[in-house]
């Protein structure tokens, strides 16, 4: 799932790394340091993804909407398999990276402005991400819930930030105040900074969450550091 900003420095990253002149991305987050996001994994084949994104894609049926698509990457792959894909970003440097890598499919549209319906939602890359914090996330959830057509599915991954807090002794000391999955999400590129919200969830939280809009959160694979991808469904 990629980060939507203004400037677009995601899609200027990924468009500058597609024409060849990319240059280093640094991103932190309130818990966590600046490191450097190398842009050739926003290009990174099926083979080379991890194992809750392949399952992910393995899962996906019928019409499908791949939301915050960013370089295509997944919405190729699904094409190469027979799926009726359209790519979903907010981003005019993403979605025209996504059109010149083959595409066929693709809507520049805040998610929150989108309408149709489709067999599956694909939020991938911290899909709970775009909800930004906690409250908001039934919000995005019932609007994803929305977009489903009669037996359609939504996929989406996360993580639980909890490891962040585990003391020498194995005990977490988690944060007093406010979701420790709630964090300011910071992105360096090209001389240009831009901190956003954003939402990580452990699925107990994700599963609640989708109750309360009337969806079945079930978890489909955990991955191998906290993270996992679930399935939920009306």
């Amino acid at each position: 799932m990629l980060i939507h900003m203004n400037p677009d420095l995601f899609g200027k990253a990924i468009n500058d790394w597609y024409k060849g002149s990319g240059k280093q991305m640094l991103t932190e987050t309130t818990w966590t340091e600046a490191e450097e996001l190398p842009l050739s994994y926003l290009f990174r084949s099926f083979q080379e993804m991890p194992e809750i994104e392949r399952r992910a894609l393995e899962l996906c049926k019928g019409k499908t909407l791949d939301v915050g698509a960013g370089a295509g990457s997944h919405s190729l792959y699904l094409q190469e398999i027979g799926i009726d894909v359209t790519a979903l970003d907010q981003s005019a440097a993403a979605i025209e990276t996504c059109m010149v890598r083959g595409v066929r499919q693709t809507v520049l549209v805040d998610i929150f402005e989108f309408t149709g319906k489709f067999d599956t939602i694909l939020l991938l890359m911290n899909g709970t991400g775009l909800a930004g914090t906690l409250n908001r996330l039934p919000g995005l959830l019932s609007h994803l819930k929305s977009l489903l057509a009669p037996g359609g599915q939504i996929l989406i991954d996360s993580s639980d930030l909890i490891y962040l807090f585990e003391d020498e002794s194995g005990a977490y000391r988690i944060p007093a105040e406010g979701n420790y999955g709630e964090v300011d999400f910071t992105v360096h590129y090209d001389g240009q900074t831009q901190t956003l919200p954003w939402l990580y969830v452990s699925f107990d939280l994700l599963r609640q969450a989708s109750a309360q809009v009337g969806l079945v959160a079930r978890k489909v694979r955990d991955g191998e550091h906290y993270d996992y991808l679930a399935r939920l469904t009306p």
